[in-house]
């Protein structure tokens, strides 16, 4: 903690430091959110406290319980989020402080979804996925719900621009391995890599697409309890041919010292888009729903993805600070589906 810190916090940002999560800070600040900056290292946290002019706090996540006493809301923005969302939940839960997190990560939306009678007993709110993961394509499998309730089968999708971070990189590296995920019939089941390619209009034109592990295939079902969801993305013919070479080479890439190494290489290597990149870039989000008789389509044009998950992630804190819900929630279940239109930049939602 910061000498001379005798105040109230209202919000922290654990994993502060990282691309994202500096972003998120600078702009919490810049809206007057009272905020404090936190991760594992100390120097780093110190670093950016001093230039933010905020208290902070260097701590491991399995002691984070004991820094979250005068805490309202925990961001949390360190990922792989698989490593850090249990014992930053478990301190929530402890304190009674309610968490948000950015990650896009299936197993572990999964994961916070059984916690939510745990949290409403502690009378927090429990809601992952407050960036681009998967603000923009939840609150578009919500709208699809109230367009079309008697929907049975959701197919989602996005066509982004620029580049990832080096958090968001690490958080792939992680789950790298384990294949595709679809639902069907209410249950997630495993299918091959990219197992599904079909031809897309995202917003600008039939764009070639293929199935990814996203996590609206956790949060749409939640959200809208349609029990058979696909996810696709944009991508060129010949990196979806490359993914579904992929699926012989997964059992390596799982391997501890291949992910690890791969890791190393991704914090070494990989920047975040410039900040010209992120005023300048777009995604195209896309979604269908059908009840077999009746298909309804809708879009949304957004701003660059970490520009969008700036703001979604610092309104999302905003609003749980100002009248938290109680549980596990998603973004639309928590906001409602035009939560995602009252972000700067943000374009629809134009229907067929």
């Amino acid at each position: 903690m910061t000498p001379g810190e005798d105040v109230d916090m209202s919000l922290l940002i654990y994993g502060a430091y990282g691309y994202t999560g500096e972003l998120i800070a600078e702009e919490a600040v810049d809206r007057g959110v009272d905020t404090v900056v936190a991760g594992r290292d100390e120097v780093r946290t110190d670093h950016l406290a001093a230039r933010l002019d905020v208290p902070g706090r260097s701590f491991e996540v399995d002691e984070a319980d004991e820094h979250l006493d005068d805490v309202e809301v925990l961001l949390n923005c360190a990922g792989p989020f698989v490593e850090t969302y249990e014992p930053l939940v478990e301190a929530c839960l402890e304190t009674g402080t309610h968490y948000l997190d950015i990650t896009g990560e299936l197993s572990v939306f999964e994961a916070i979804a059984e916690r939510d009678r745990e949290a409403e007993k502690a009378g927090i709110c429990l809601l992952p996925g407050v960036g681009f993961d998967v603000v923009p394509t939840d609150c578009l499998a919500g709208h699809l719900h109230d367009r079309l309730p008697e929907a049975d089968e959701l197919r989602l999708g996005f066509d982004p621009s620029g580049t990832i971070s080096k958090g968001t990189l690490a958080s792939v590296i992680e789950h790298m391995d384990e294949g595709g995920k679809v639902r069907r019939d209410g249950r997630i089941v495993d299918v091959p890599t990219a197992h599904e390619r079909r031809q897309i209009d995202f917003g600008r034109g039939k764009r070639n697409a293929v199935t990814i592990p996203w996590g609206d295939v956790s949060t749409a079902y939640y959200t809208t309890g349609i029990e058979n969801i696909e996810v696709f993305t944009a991508v060129p013919p010949l990196v979806g041919s490359s993914m579904k070479l992929s699926r012989f080479t997964a059992p390596v890439l799982g391997l501890p010292p291949v992910k690890k190494t791969l890791q190393t290489l991704a914090k070494t290597f990989v920047d975040g888009p410039s900040e010209r990149q992120r005023e300048e870039g777009a995604c195209y989000v896309w979604g269908e729903a059908t009840d077999g008789e009746t298909t309804v389509t809708s879009r949304v044009k957004t701003p660059e993805t970490y520009a969008l998950t700036v703001d979604s992630a610092t309104t999302a804190a905003e609003r749980v600070l100002a009248d938290g819900p109680v549980g596990f929630e998603t973004p639309a279940a928590a906001f409602g589906p035009e939560f995602v239109l009252d972000l700067d930049g943000v374009e629809g939602f134009f229907d067929e």
